[in-house]
């Protein structure tokens, strides 16, 4: 008898855990997928180069020309950097105490050590780091060569 109750009592169970079905609705905002069209239009390769929006791309490295906890000395370095390489872009990164000046998007560890040896004289305490970069604008220009 034992064996029998525990029998339908075991199929009874086992039948209730398959019987649950329903519907499920997900509710979500519907500007989510107005950035997911956003984001794989960003990552698309069509072959286009959209001039003006900088790029994320992997990982590149920049060269540290200054850091220290005096906020106005920090941004007196950045503004002398500009007025003297205009053509890099700065980047002004704080971790408590401090404040770093980071220069340029170079995807080559060379191209970052030749703007070091070129600033040397300006600005003596160097280094240079990986980190993610903005993708340096390409020259979208045809020369006749190229036609």
């Amino acid at each position: 008898m034992k064996i029998i109750l525990t029998l339908i009592l075991s199929l009874f169970l086992f039948s209730a855990s398959f019987a649950q079905r329903g519907e499920v609705t997900v509710v979500k905002d519907p500007l989510i997928d107005s950035l997911i069209a956003k984001r794989s239009e960003v990552y698309k390769t069509t072959g286009e180069v959209k001039i003006g929006k900088p790029i994320v791309s992997s990982y590149g490295y920049r060269v540290q020309i200054f850091y220290g906890s005096d906020r106005r000395e920090v941004f007196n370095q950045q503004a002398r950097f500009k007025s003297l390489y205009p053509k890099f872009n700065t980047y002004l990164i704080y971790k408590e105490p401090n404040y770093y000046i980071r220069v340029g998007d170079f995807r080559t560890r060379l191209e970052a050590q030749r703007l070091m040896n070129e600033i040397r004289p300006a600005f003596p305490t160097l280094f240079i780091f990986r980190e993610k970069i903005n993708a340096p604008q390409l020259d979208t220009t045809i020369t006749d060569d190229q036609k």
